[in-house]
């Protein structure tokens, strides 16, 4: 898993594709909180609020993550290497696990310079230091369980197909539903019971959940859940792939 890992990390930064979805993530996220006017621009909120980020960003993510994941597998197939990996003395989940944590570590590279965002809202507030570091610590937590669930869905995209433009549509359709589907079909009531709330399923109320700065085990064990569930699904995939 190691050696596949290493291999993605080393194919995202010897090309652009690395550079270039971090500057992308950081423009886009950087033009909306600081320079564009609106209901994203932090400095209109007129208090240290960082919530706006938090808002935008799993709707950036929600393209960004399926432009890395979708040449995973796909670009393999498209090779003919695949048959050769699934040949080699690793088993389908090394790597399967090389591939998502290569994909997932580039996302996360990308959120490690917006603590910058944090520290000029810290020295920006009135007085000094007047921001919820809470809430804070916990949107990004939040923001990390999204990237992986989203990495995942990429990964489970790839490997569907040797097209990385159709991975990327389905990848940014999966992650669409999943993030936005279930919340906008719990507002048309269909289930009057709360107990049937079907906005449970979604992402976006756990992410949600996760940000307001308490870590609710039952958010935890939903992302896990997910993650393994499309893991698996790629597992599937890779077996047909072999047969």
């Amino acid at each position: 898993m190691k050696a596949i890992f290493l291999k993605e990390i080393n194919s995202f930064f010897s090309s652009t594709i690395g550079y270039l979805v971090i500057g992308v993530f950081l423009v886009i996220c950087g033009l909306f909180l600081w320079i564009f006017s609106g209901e994203f621009n932090v400095l209109d909120q007129g208090f240290a609020n960082l919530s706006p980020f938090f808002l935008l960003s799993p709707w950036v993510f929600l393209f960004l993550i399926p432009a890395i994941t979708m040449r995973s597998i796909a670009e393999e197939k498209k090779q003919g290497t695949l048959e050769i990996l699934l040949t080699q003395p690793i088993t389908k989940w090394q790597l399967i696990l090389g591939k998502y944590f290569g994909a997932f570590t580039l996302s996360v590279l990308a959120l490690i310079p917006t603590l910058l965002y944090v520290f000029t809202l810290y020295e920006l507030g009135n007085p000094e230091g007047n921001i919820d570091l809470g809430v804070v610590a916990g949107s990004y937590a939040g923001l990390f369980f999204l990237s992986a669930t989203y990495t995942s869905i990429g990964i489970f995209a790839s490997s569907l197909t040797e097209n990385q433009i159709v991975s990327f549509i389905l990848a940014v359709l999966l992650c669409f539903l999943l993030y936005f589907g279930f919340e906008g079909i719990s507002n048309f009531d269909i289930f009057k019971s709360e107990a049937y709330n079907l906005e449970y399923l979604g992402l976006s109320y756990h992410y949600k959940s996760i940000s307001r700065g308490v870590i609710d085990t039952r958010d935890l064990i939903y992302f896990i859940s997910v993650i393994f569930l499309f893991l698996s699904l790629t597992k599937l995939n890779l077996e047909k792939e072999n047969k």
